[in-house]
This record gives structure tokens, sequence and C-alpha cells, in this order.
């Protein structure tokens, strides 16, 4: 189990944590701050230029797991991750590799008025008698609250969050372990380990009056998608879709409404999964069915319909490549077989 402390710099997580680690049994305090200390000292300079944050590192954001997921089979308890975590599509990523490690996650922030945190912030000395060591940190703490401040509205619908303004770093570790025992701040991320081989997968597209397509917004991982999933063992892909759509949409469809328009092979990349991905025609949704979509929550934040356009700022390129190829096939009555996203060439060798 991890307890993620979160909020904005100099809101007194570390301090916090200190403390709820011995409330904890067999808990153990890891700082995500280190592995990205070492990351920078790793990483060549022209690597590291262009960043002004180790969290803007992929790395990290992939190191983050693994390294809890290895602690974790150290220490009988709870590891306690104090890490201010502002971005939402970083927490995706971060959050869903623990999920995908079936590692449960209680998100809390530790939260107060902006007047009571600028007066902590200019109350730490990070660096005893070194004034513009700590001046420093002051001043990258300070920088950050406006993003702590926009951040702080899908925190609010992510984490549990906790008003520090009247609790002692002690007071707030208590709370922090009833929290905790009580499950009130546990993500509601569930998702089974990834299997080691490539899989099968079945997306559907759905359309407005517009043509427009419909994506969805999950919450364990970064970037939008279609909606539709992994293919069970034993499962028809066609069966798949229907299923997907139901759980995550609460849409029912039937078999014969739905028109297969592309089969793409999505190579391995990194840690990601390849195999197959199909993607069927869902057909149209009118106002009335539009307004019935019920979104799975564990899974999915928000759904929307763009254009082609509006999806190169929302689809990694592969995922974008597979739309504009499908989009193709439902115009022209096709069906397309591609590669990357990229039509393949498909031809019958010949012996004479």
């Amino acid at each position: 189990m991890i307890v993620w402390v979160n909020g904005t710099f100099g809101a007194g997580k570390t301090t916090a944590c200190r403390e709820l680690v011995e409330l904890l049994p067999g808990s153990l305090l890891y700082d995500p701050e280190l592995t990205g200390a070492e990351l920078c000292r790793l990483l060549p300079a022209d690597r590291l230029a262009p960043v002004a944050d180790f969290q803007d590192l992929p790395s990290w954001r992939r190191l983050v797991p693994e390294v809890a997921a290895a602690l974790l089979t150290e220490i009988p308890g709870p590891l306690v991750v104090p890490m201010t975590l502002l971005r939402e599509d970083y927490r995706d990523e971060i959050f869903g590799g623990l999920a995908a490690r079936g590692i449960a996650v209680h998100h809390l922030v530790l939260d107060a008025e902006e007047t009571i945190l600028r007066a902590r912030i200019e109350a730490r000395e990070e660096h005893p008698g070194d004034e513009a060591a700590s001046e420093a940190v002051r001043t990258w703490c300070r920088d950050h609250l406006p993003a702590y401040r926009a951040a702080r509205r899908w925190l609010a619908r992510d984490a549990h969050l906790v008003d520090t303004a009247r609790l002692t770093p002690a007071g707030t570790a208590r709370l922090l372990a009833r929290l905790v025992e009580d499950g009130t701040a546990r993500c509601p991320i569930v998702q089974s380990p990834d299997p080691t081989g490539d899989t099968v997968a079945a997306a559907v597209l759905l359309f407005d009056e517009q043509d427009r397509v419909l994506l969805v917004d999950p919450v364990y991982k970064p970037g939008w998608e279609f909606p539709g999933g992994v293919v069970e063992r034993g499962e028809a892909p066609t069966d798949a879709a229907l299923r997907e759509t139901a759980e995550e949409l609460g849409l029912q469809l039937e078999a014969p409404a739905l028109r297969l328009l592309a089969v793409d092979w999505e190579p391995r990349t990194g840690p990601r999964r390849g195999g197959l991905r199909l993607v069927y025609d869902g057909g149209r949704l009118g106002a009335d069915r539009r307004q019935g979509l019920r979104l799975q929550a564990d899974e999915l934040r928000s759904w929307r319909f763009v254009t082609l356009e509006e999806a190169a700022g929302l689809l990694p390129a592969t995922r974008l490549r597979r739309l504009a190829a499908a989009l193709d096939a439902r115009e022209r009555g096709e069906l397309r077989y591609l590669e990357a996203g990229l039509p393949a060439a498909v031809g019958a060798a010949t012996t004479g």
C-alpha cells in the first residue's frame, strides 16, 4: 500500500510524513525527490538542459512506481510518500503504474489557505547557515503556488484534502493515520497486473451528428483513449467491444450494430504492451443516448466528442494515425490493415 501525501511545495508534507511513519507499523518513508536527484546526477547535461523539473523526465515517472514496488517487497507495512504532484497527467501515469502492479494508493493532500502557506514558506530554513540557499528554496515554493491553485480543482476530485491550518505536524499525522485506516482516501483505480505477453484489444468509435468521434479520459494513464479494452482469454473481440462499451459508458450495443473498420498491429514500446488493435464503428449517438452515458468511475474521468484535428492534441501519434485510417475506412466503406497505425502492404507470394 502507498500513502501518497500531496500538496504544494512548503506545505509540510515531509515533516508530517516523518511523524506518520511512527504511527503506521512497519511503514517506510520514500521521497521520490531522491530518485529525481539521482537521475539529474546520471543523465547527460544536454538531456537535462531543457528540463526545469525532474518530474518532466519520463524516466522519473517510470522509475517511481518501480522503486516503490521494490521497496514494498522489503517492508511489512505501507510506503509513505511525501511528494508534490500537480500535473494530472503525471498523476495518471504514476498512479496507473502502481495500480498495474496491484498496489493500492491512498491519496491525501495537505491543504491550507494561501496566506497560511505563504507564512509557512517564509518560515522555512532549508539550509541553516546558508541564507542564499534557503531563499532559493523559498522562492521555488512561492513560484509554485499558482500551479497549486490551478491543480487544486482536480486534486479535490481525486484526493482527500486535509485542512492543516490549525494542525501541528503531529496532529496532521494522526489525522492522516485515521484516514488511511478507514480507507477514506483510497483511490478507486483497480487494475490487474500487466500480462507478460502482447494483447488483443477492441475499441469502438462512436459519433455525434457532426461526425465527431467520442474519446474518453482514463484515470489510470495520461492522454485520451477510445472506449474499449483488452480482449479476455476465450472472448471474441466483438464481444469484448460490446462488454467494454457497456462497462465504461453504460451503453448497450448489439453486435449487428458494429462494423470492423481497422486492424492495427501495435509494436511493443518500452514497458507498453503491443499486439493487435481492432477498431469498430459503433454508429451515431443521438442526444438522448448521450444523456444516458454513465462513466465507469474507477477507470474514466470524462468524455468528449472531437474532430480529427482536435484529437491530434489528445492522442499519441500511433493512436492518432489509427483513428485517421479508421475514419477514412468508414467514409469509404472499407476495412484497413495497419501496422503501427500505417497502411501495410499485404500480398500473396506467387510461384511459377
